[in-house]
């Protein structure tokens, strides 16, 4: 394999991490509300930003990783407590529309607050070093990416197969009405759901700024959009199936850039929504999911 070749599947596969973990948190909160959350892309400019606080302190890195995370959840859980819970069980659409306006207010509110000048971001210098493996090398960035993506995605599926928060969340997705039924505490399994897929997404802006080098306000817009046509891709609903979607546009895209000619380089969106178009074409439901049914 060429050294060439090699980086571009280093880079699909650190894009299609960071794609996955804020897909993850889309598929989570859909698949127990049934809402489509576009405020969640946010989370990754929040993230990105407490990251950028944490070095401008000095914060060790991982001090920094288990703040991030905290500061994510906890940005979720006040997003699903003061605009969400009262929505429950009002139409879909209405979630809808108030998450583009919590959206909206986070991304003014940053706007107002930082300025939209972009702000460099890099991780130390140890960070940013190329590590040989074999006869290729790769950037440690990307491998730092990749490695941590996977560890926590791993937690999260033994959370949500291996605990009683997962068995609850996993009934209040099957039915959210036979759950309550149950004794289950819904409105706490809603707001766990929340703060983690948060806690991921928060997670991925901090990864963002470290693999680009450069956050503003802004910057939860592309991934949000990206993540969410990954969970689409996948199945919506499906944990698993988000995740494997992410790191097929992730690949996908950067291998499409990547060894056509450049000349085609400044095309990778329109790249991005054909496959999406073609794929729901082929498998309505997403790759992933056999069926979609209208839960009770």
């Amino acid at each position: 394999m060429s050294q060439y070749l090699f980086q571009q599947l280093i880079n699909g596969l650190a894009l299609g991490s960071l794609y996955a973990l804020v897909a993850i948190g889309f598929s989570m909160i859909y698949g127990i509300v049934r809402l489509i959350n576009f405020a969640h892309g946010d989370l990754v400019m929040i993230g990105a930003f407490a990251t950028l606080g944490m070095l401008f302190y000095g914060t060790p890195w991982p001090v920094t990783l288990l703040v991030v995370l905290l500061v994510g959840a906890l940005a979720g859980a006040t997003i699903q407590t003061v605009v969400f819970r009262p929505m429950l069980g009002a139409p879909q659409v209405t979630g809808f529309i108030a998450s583009l306006a919590v959206s909206i207010t986070i991304q003014n509110s940053a706007l107002m607050l930082l300025s939209g000048q972009p702000r460099n971001f890099l991780f130390p210098e140890a960070m940013r070093q190329r590590v040989s493996l074999g006869g290729v090398s790769a950037s440690l960035t990307d491998l730092v990416i990749i490695g941590l993506t996977l560890t926590l995605i791993a937690i999260l599926f033994v959370i949500v197969y291996r605990t009683r928060l997962g068995r609850a969340m996993r009934a209040t997705a099957e039915n959210l009405m036979a759950a309550r039924l149950m004794g289950i505490g819904v409105n706490r399994t809603i707001l766990a759901a929340f703060a983690i897929g948060s806690a991921l997404a928060a997670v991925a802006g901090l990864f963002w700024g470290g693999k680009f080098g450069q956050i503003d306000p802004l910057l939860g817009s592309v991934p949000g959009l990206k993540a969410f046509i990954a969970c689409v891709i996948g199945g919506v609903g499906s944990i698993g199936g988000a995740m494997l979607g992410g790191y097929i546009l992730g690949l996908a895209e950067v291998l499409f850039v990547g060894l056509l000619p450049q000349a085609y380089a400044g095309y990778r969106d329109t790249f991005v929504f054909s496959l999406l178009i073609l794929i729901l074409l082929i498998k309505p439901s997403g790759l992933f999911v056999r069926h979609v049914e209208e839960r009770a």
